[in-house]
C-alpha cells in the first residue's frame, strides 16, 4: 500500500471570499481529504463548511491537536498515512506550522518517511512584510511580546536595537490588546523608527500603513487604523546606524 501524504493546508486569514485567497488546486485537495489535524476542531469545521466540503461534517475525521500537541499522541494521529490516506494539517488562520502549532507533527512525519506536501495559501506575516516597504531580505518573526508593561518596554527597545542592523522585526498580539501594544510602541520607540501596521490582511477591511514613529504620533485618532479586535501584524525597522535615544 502506498502511504498517504501529510498535506499542509492553509486556511483563510480574514473573512474573505475563498476563491479570492486559496488556489483551485488547494481547494480541490481540501475537498478530497477526509482526515484533518487542527488546532481547533470548531474552527476546522467552520473552514470546511466555508469551502463547501462535499462530505457531511459528522463524517469527516477531525482531530484537535490544541496549542501544544502532545508528542506521545503524534504517531497515532498519523495513522491515516499508514493506511494510505491523505491527512491534512490545517491552521487556525493562514499557513500551518508557521506561527502556529504543528511543526512537531511535520517533523515526525519526516522521521517516519512520509511525504510532506505544503500547499499554497496566505501567510499574514509574509503579506505584511511584502506590503510594509521595510527590509525584506533580512527579517525575524518574534511572536508575542511580554504582557507586563516594563517587560514589554524592554522587549520593544531590544527589537528596535536589533533592527538597526537592517533586520525587520515582525510580531503579533492578541487582537483585543492591539491598541495597548501600539501605544507602547509609540511611547518607547525613537522618532525615526519606521512602524508598519498590517490589519485584516486579505479581508474586506485590509489596511497596511507604514510611517515613522513621529508621524504616527501626529495623526488624529480618526486617521489611525482600527486595531481593536482585528487581526494585525506589526513590523518595525529602526534607522540603520542611528543612536538610541528617548522619543
Amino acid at each position: 500500500m502506498i502511504p498517504g501524504r501529510l498535506l499542509l493546508l492553509p486556511s483563510l486569514v480574514a473573512a474573505s471570499a475563498v476563491d479570492d485567497v486559496l488556489p483551485r488546486h488547494v481547494l480541490q485537495a481540501a475537498r478530497s481529504t477526509r482526515h484533518f489535524l487542527a488546532e481547533s476542531a470548531k474552527s476546522a469545521r467552520a473552514f470546511l463548511k466555508t469551502i463547501e466540503h462535499p462530505v457531511a461534517l459528522p463524517e469527516i475525521d477531525i482531530v484537535e491537536i490544541g496549542h501544544a500537541p502532545d508528542p506521545a499522541r503524534i504517531d497515532a494521529w498519523l495513522q491515516p498515512l499508514r493506511d494510505g490516506l491523505d491527512l491534512a494539517l490545517v491552521s487556525e488562520a493562514g499557513c500551518p506550522a508557521v506561527a502556529d502549532p504543528g511543526a512537531t507533527i511535520v517533523a515526525r512525519a519526516h522521521e517516519l518517511g512520509f511525504v510532506v506536501h505544503p500547499l499554497v495559501g496566505p501567510s499574514s506575516l509574509l503579506l505584511a512584510l511584502m506590503g510594509s516597504g521595510l527590509e525584506g531580505q533580512r527579517f525575524r518573526f518574534v511572536g508575542y511580546l511580554p504582557q507586563h508593561a516594563s517587560e514589554c518596554a524592554s522587549a520593544i527597545k531590544a527589537l528596535e536595537t536589533a533592527s538597526r542592523g537592517g533586520e525587520t522585526q515582525l510580531f503579533i498580539e492578541t487582537p483585543y490588546r492591539n491598541e495597548r501594544l501600539f501605544a507602547a510602541l509609540l511611547r518607547h520607540c525613537a522618532h525615526e523608527t519606521r512602524l508598519s501596521l498590517a490589519v485584516e490582511v486579505t479581508g474586506p477591511g485590509e489596511t497596511i500603513a507604514t510611517r515613522t514613529i513621529s508621524s504616527w504620533r501626529t495623526l488624529d485618532a480618526g486617521r489611525l487604523p482600527a486595531l481593536r479586535n482585528r487581526p494585525a501584524v506589526f513590523a518595525l525597522l529602526a534607522r540603520q546606524g542611528s543612536a538610541l535615544r528617548k522619543p
